[in-house]
């Protein structure tokens, strides 16, 4: 079983899955979760590509989050797309980041996420409420590399 598999169990990742589903239930916004063990590009050009590569770019509202986690490079990078960016707080990305890394460095990978995911998400609500006749966009099954 590679490191990325062993990282969270099946539950854990419907738990993340479930977390990401009642995040984005009042948003137009999305958020995804991509896993992988190493990458040999920077960690947040490597989230960039990952960003692209699932086609969070693609939003209407440019309003994509993307938690990634590179499991044996002990790293992870929280990457908004230009809509989000520009209205959130300018302390946000850093304190959702602090509150992921809290609970990663007590080995509790699954809350971690689900921390980030909760907090993109209310961030999300306020900035891109949802509106009749907005669509899921992208999925929310956690990816892997």
């Amino acid at each position: 079983m590679s490191r990325v598999e062993k990282l969270l169990s099946n539950d854990e990742e419907q738990e993340i899955v479930q977390t990401i589903l009642e995040a984005e239930k009042n948003t137009s916004g999305e958020i995804r979760v991509h896993i992988e063990a190493h990458t040999r590009l920077g960690h947040l050009e490597r989230a960039k590509e990952v960003f692209h590569l699932l086609k969070m770019d693609n939003t209407k509202d440019a309003n994509g989050v993307l938690i990634y986690v590179a499991v044996t490079d002990k790293k992870f990078v929280i990457y908004g797309d230009s809509g989000i960016d520009k209205v959130v707080p300018n302390n946000f990305w850093d304190t959702t980041r602090d509150a992921m890394q809290t609970q990663f460095k007590s080995g509790d990978f699954k809350q971690g996420i689900i921390d980030g995911v909760q907090n993109a998400g209310k961030e999300l609500e306020t900035h891109f409420p949802w509106h009749h006749g907005d669509i899921n966009e992208l999925s929310n099954e956690i990816s892997k590399g």
